[in-house]
């Protein structure tokens, strides 16, 4: 996600000619969202996102279970 803000900024400032990044190649300016598109095709690949998600996931169903356990008595109130 950093890559992409950083390549929207980069662009912006290149076409409005805005500091020096208005002096800078394009290919500089654009290398920010080949570098995402690398990064999103790592993380799928390496199964890195689906990590993520699935600890997602247990963490909501986790909270979840100590919360009907709280409301049905089994487990005290932190």
């Amino acid at each position: 996600m950093i890559f992409l803000i950083l390549g929207l900024i980069f662009t912006v400032c290149k076409w409005q000619e805005i500091g020096p990044i208005a002096a800078w190649s394009w290919w500089t300016v654009l290398a920010p969202y080949a570098l995402a598109v690398l990064w999103w095709a790592w993380a799928d690949y390496s199964g890195y996102t689906k990590n993520v998600e699935v600890k997602k996931m247990a963490l909501r169903k986790q909270k979840r279970i100590n919360r009907h356990k709280e409301a049905l008595g089994f487990q005290k109130k932190k």
